[in-house]
């Protein structure tokens, strides 16, 4: 009998577009690998995609339709929404309601949503979380190339000599690019990493050159760069005369700034920027990779077209190891721009302000309205919420009252809309509690279709799992709401390759290569193939090969087919610094991903951060009284969080990083975008997330907790609490204002004790330490660690008490809160794929490894994803030190 194969789909998390083989076993659970043969990762994964097979279950997940949180059938609920929505245009216009979607949307899902709100509703309001990480990106494409054209590639990336990553921390966002970097610098030494980041963060590690810039001073620094390109001799005229257009006006605007001000805007010496300039002047394969840190900013399209000014102006496009390339964020962020997901964007790189191509669209769908003018985009969807103009919204596989700016006014808007409808995988998130209906949506695993990575390449995701419960895909659930809107023949679509093919003949059609998108050659595309469709990536033009670059050959997709070069001024936000000194980062951390719905069902990713935290500069810490481990309240005046204090001198001073992922499902006050005001880019409409002004201050807190629980507590009574999944249960931070009468009650209300458990306890009232074990037998059913000070307990040690027997005779030694002679404390996580601890490659340093290759021989650790490498060689230089002292 044949052994059953894997099936070869594609991760679910960052714009890299990893190639997956999942193999699901008869008890449930699924195993993940890399898939060796997919052009993306060739079977590499970072710890996210590896623990794939950990967020799998069922137990958190939304199975069922609800109206005002009862069960109810799929008839009755697709019938309310669709009435909702047809009886709010009829009383309102179609303007008065909306579409809010997502990254973590397959191609097949946006196109439907897409067709629905502007062919069919007649509304452009339809935008995606996708504006919050690329939109400055897509607009800056669209002014220099005419289109959203990804240039390069990611073979790009290891052919180039000079790599330059601006607001890019590639390491811990995008592994996978990160490995092939590293392995590609192996292989040629040569090859000369820059870092333009704010943060020394851990991409830092890998490169020879780290500039410190200040908050959104790219623009300065990439005008600084063009006029030293020109003063040098670097232009490439040639190029610049046949292939471009607008450059003497924009050099000129280049040369109106400047040195001093160059210095002052970005912070760094003019040694430091004449280093970078003359590497970039002397080096013709460079590639320029940007992200989040260039996107999410008030300039963020002046950003991304200052930088592709410099490669514009020494010809350095469409060839081999050279080009700017943004990465993007989610896994299908490409894939909705391919079909219109944005407010500002019709289907297929088509736009309201180009001529004939409302008309087209309209016409291949023969539809009987067509959206005219570009919809609101995110942040302005959200104010015409809160402001009653949008009356009726579908959110659909996002979670905006956590990740939008503003999010407390978000979360208000919300609160009073008369009509709100959420399509999720998650019974319970920040969102889905003000859902009129809730609507259960196939996760990862479950569903089939396409997405479209960074580098332009559509891969299948396809499902291995069964649907559970009654959960359906999204783009049934939208053609199941057309119907009953009416439209049912234009959404009779009876699986996702159906939408495939007609998605790919809209690309084609009436397109003679004036527009960049053109997958036709799969237009007739049969259910078989689609099933069988190997990644590829487009253009994908009927009767043509697939090509790997756009502009080799200096023809571009504007009027003239010449590129333009897009003249930035150096202009900056306000802010308002005596009351809020500090400049707050938000971003994302290396093991989890987005709101912690998919990554928080994992223990092993929950082992390197397991609570949110404010990353400080030890000057900023020490002139705040701040100490680490300590909690500390940010604020704005109008909205605060309350973090943990990580006190490290990868921070720039006068800045503070405070990650994006915690929710109030896990947290008790640490939605970091609450303080992000909704300040965005005014041609993108892409929120600035990077440069926030806040201040800081320790919170006094009169006790510190940790706890172990076997279950999930209903709730926690704490100022400060923060959840995280281990293994066999829960682990929780704790930390209170004020010190309680009765700390045994509290730990018996966490503990949820029934008559056959048996609770052990240990107080010194003098010095106010107390400590709780519950057991079952045992079985220890959860353990409360109390003091004064923040708690010295081995946490991982603690954690393991939950999955071994305790005999009567030995349950004191919870108590004392970490290992007894001869136990092993492995330390803080620091390899997650391997479970790896920083004591253990402590320990193997001082007996003789020296180098992060002999530390992952010995223990494995860094020797899958690598993005804890930098880690590793941290530990290893303190330890060299302290030898040698």
């Amino acid at each position: 009998m044949a052994m059953p194969q894997p099936t070869k789909t594609t991760c679910p998390y960052c714009g890299v577009g990893c190639g997956v083989l999942a193999e699901a076993s008869v008890d449930g659970t699924v195993a993940v690998s890399g898939d060796p043969d997919h052009p993306a990762n060739f079977g590499r994964l970072c710890s996210k995609g590896s623990a794939l097979g950990e967020t799998v279950a069922l137990d958190d997940r939304l199975l069922y339709p609800e109206v005002g949180g009862r069960r109810v059938s799929w008839n009755a609920a697709l019938e309310l929404v669709a009435s909702g929505f047809s009886k709010t245009i009829a009383k309102h216009g179609p303007d008065s309601v909306a579409f809010y979607v997502s990254g973590q949307l397959l191609t097949e899902d946006y196109y439907v949503a897409n067709k629905l709100m502007k062919g069919f509703i007649g509304s452009a309001n339809i935008d995606t979380n996708s504006r919050l990480c690329m939109a400055s990106s897509v607009a800056g494409h669209k002014r220099a190339f005419g289109t959203d054209t990804v240039p390069g590639c990611y073979e790009d990336l290891e052919c180039a000599d000079l790599i330059v990553l601006v607001g890019s921390n590639l390491a811990w966002c995008h592994p996978v690019l990160y490995q092939r970097i590293v392995a590609a610098k192996e292989k040629r030494p040569s090859m000369k990493i820059v870092l333009i980041d704010p943060r020394r963060t851990m991409t830092a590690d890998l490169a020879e050159m780290h500039l410190p810039i200040k908050p959104d001073g790219d623009v300065a620094l990439f005008v600084g760069l063009l006029n030293h390109l020109a003063d040098v001799g670097a232009i490439d005229d040639a190029f610049v005369s046949a292939h471009t257009s607008e450059f003497e006006g924009t050099l000129n605007t280049a040369q109106s700034v400047d040195a001093l001000t160059i210095v002052e805007r970005t912070g760094l010496s003019n040694a430091r920027l004449k280093d970078f300039f003359d590497i970039f002047a002397r080096t013709e394969k460079v590639v320029t990779i940007f992200s989040q840190g260039v996107n999410q900013s008030s300039c963020g399209t002046d950003k991304v077209n200052a930088i592709i000014n410099c490669h514009l102006a020494t010809g350095r496009i469409g060839k081999p190891g050279i080009g700017p390339f943004s990465v993007t964020g989610q896994p299908n962020a490409m894939g909705g721009r391919e079909v219109g997901g944005l407010a500002n964007t019709l289907a297929a790189h088509m736009e309201f302000d180009r001529v004939g191509d409302c008309d087209r669209v309209q016409r291949f769908w023969q539809s009987p309205v067509i959206a005219a003018r570009a919809g609101l985009k995110a942040v302005d969807m959200f104010r015409a919420v809160a402001d009653g103009r949008i009356k009726a919204i579908w959110i659909m596989a996002t979670n905006p009252v956590v990740s939008m700016p503003d999010a407390g006014d978000v979360e208000d808007a919300l609160r009073n809309c008369p009509f709100v409808v959420v399509s999720d995988v998650i019974a319970k998130t920040d969102t889905v509690r003000h859902a009129h209906v809730t609507l259960p949506a196939a996760a990862w695993g479950e569903k089939s279709g396409t997405v479209t990575n960074s580098e332009r390449r559509i891969s299948r995701q396809r499902s291995f799992l069964p649907l559970p419960g009654e959960a359906q895909p999204d783009w049934w659930i939208m053609c199941e709401v057309a119907k009953r809107m009416g439209f049912g023949g234009a959404f009779a679509f009876q699986s996702p390759s159906e939408i495939f093919a007609e998605h790919a003949a809209l690309s084609a059609f009436e397109n003679e290569g004036t527009r960049d998108f053109d997958i036709g050659a799969f237009s007739d595309i049969s259910g078989d193939d689609f099933d069988a469709l190997e990644p590829c990536q487009w253009p994908r033009r009927r009767g043509e090969s697939s090509r790997i670059r756009f502009f080799a050959d200096g023809n571009f997709f504007t009027p003239d087919r010449k590129a333009r070069f897009v003249a930035t001024k150096l202009e900056s936000v306000w802010r308002e610094r005596s009351a809020f000194p500090l400049t707050l980062n938000t971003g994302r951390i290396r093991d989890h991903w987005h709101t912690l719905t998919r990554t928080g069902k994992s223990q092993r990713l929950s082992q390197h951060y397991g609570e949110p935290f404010a990353e400080i500069h030890p000057d900023d810490a020490k002139r705040h009284g701040i100490a680490d481990a300590d909690l500390v309240r940010v604020s704005t005046g109008s909205a605060a969080v309350l973090v943990r204090a990580l006190i490290s001198a990868r921070q720039q001073r006068g800045s503070i990083f405070v990650p994006m992922h915690w929710t109030d499902q896990f947290a008790s006050k640490a939605r970091v975008d609450m303080l992000v005001p909704s300040i965005v880019d005014p041609i993108s409409g892409q929120p600035a997330a990077k440069n926030v002004a806040v201040r800081i201050e320790r919170f006094v807190a009169e006790t510190y907790g940790f706890a172990v629980l076997a279950r999930k507590p209903e709730q926690i009574n704490a100022e400060y609490w923060a959840l995280a999944k281990c293994d066999g249960g829960w682990r929780i931070e704790l930390g209170f204002a004020s010190g309680r009468e009765d700390w045994a009650a509290f730990a018996n209300a966490l503990f949820g004790s029934s008559s056959d458990a048996d609770t052990i306890a240990f107080h010194d009232c003098q010095s106010a330490r107390y400590r709780f074990a519950c057991y079952r037998d045992e079985t220890l059913l959860g353990a409360v660690f109390l003091a004064p000070e923040p708690v010295a307990v081995s946490r991982d040690w603690a954690v393991a008490q939950l999955a071994t027997a305790h005999q009567r005779a030995a349950r004191f030694k919870i108590i004392a809160g970490r290992p007894g002679a001869g136990g092993a404390d492995k330390g803080a996580t620091v390899c997650s794929c391997f479970g790896v601890g920083a004591n253990d490659i402590a320990a193997a340093a001082r007996r003789g490894c020296r180098t992060v290759a002999e530390i992952g021989e010995t223990l494995q650790a860094g020797t899958n994803c690598g993005s804890c490498r930098a880690e590793i060689k941290t530990i290893i230089e303190a330890q060299n030190l302290q030898a040698a002292e």
